[in-house]
């Protein structure tokens, strides 16, 4: 129903940044939470960022906060990840979700369509 691609992941030193993008296509609804999650070797998929339309809220990770924004766009199922001040600690895989509707939720399972994941490594 929905495809989901994830790119811009890289290598980056210590307090570098990156920027992440996702684009979902497919048949749509009118509401989406799109969020995006990080697996570390040897680590559960956890929750980093996501973001809805209505009413536009974001929500965040602790460990997360005030480094990384997440924007986009619902209507054209887009979104972005920008990370700052990365760290060693923030290396893994990062996979954009979405779920149908809007939503506040950092479990993985609430989150139906998946992308494939984009490498995300820091170097100290």
């Amino acid at each position: 129903q929905l495809q989901v691609v994830e790119s811009g992941g890289g290598l980056v030193l210590a307090g570098g940044s990156l920027r992440l993008s996702c684009a979902a296509s497919g048949r749509t609804f009118s509401y989406y939470t799109m969020g995006w999650f990080r697996q570390a070797p040897g680590k559960e998929r956890a929750f980093v960022a996501a973001i809805s339309w209505s009413p536009g809220d974001v929500y965040y990770a602790d460990s997360v906060k005030g480094r990384f924004t997440i924007s986009g766009d619902n209507a054209k199922k887009t979104v972005f990840l920008q990370m700052n001040s990365l760290k060693p600690e923030d290396a893994a895989v990062y996979y954009c979700a979405v779920a149908l509707g809007v939503i506040n939720s950092r479990a993985p399972t609430d989150f139906g369509s998946w992308g494939q994941g984009t490498q995300v490594t820091v170097s100290s």
